[in-house]
């Protein structure tokens, strides 16, 4: 996430959205939110998360192409989609992280990521901004 903010020129603190890889497994969504918890530290306060899988499920290769649609319609529509079915999230995940339980939110959003990961460490995070 760090290398794909780098890469477009962007500060943590400019993001307003993120689409969470998130297949709800221990292992990964507690990593994924480590790592946001680290490269966001500064601006969690104004960052809003969902996993937009708690919605369509796996799509395994199309997934980074839907979720990247999801994330160009949260920029054109102000709307954080919602992750539904998140009533407690683990306790060893950061409790500042917004996660956009149960009910879109209507937020501007400008700046949002989507995170992409794969199986044997093929990982992406792809970076979306309002012109």
């Amino acid at each position: 996430m760090q290398e794909a903010l780098d890469d477009a020129g962007i500060k943590a603190g400019d993001v307003s959205y993120i689409n969470a890889h998130a297949t709800a497994t221990p292992v990964g969504d507690i990593s994924e939110c480590k790592a946001i918890a680290k490269v966001f530290d500064g601006a969690l306060d104004q960052l809003q998360i969902s996993a937009t899988k708690s919605m369509t499920g796996h799509l395994l290769g199309a997934a980074g192409a839907v979720e990247s649609i999801v994330c160009i319609k949260a920029i054109e529509q102000n709307i954080i989609p919602p992750t539904i079915n998140l009533s407690e999230p683990d306790p060893e995940i950061d409790p500042r992280l917004n996660f956009t339980p149960h009910t879109a939110l209507n937020k501007e959003v400008t700046i949002a990521l989507n995170n992409t990961f794969g199986f044997g460490g093929h990982t992406s995070t792809t970076v979306f901004r309002k012109m």
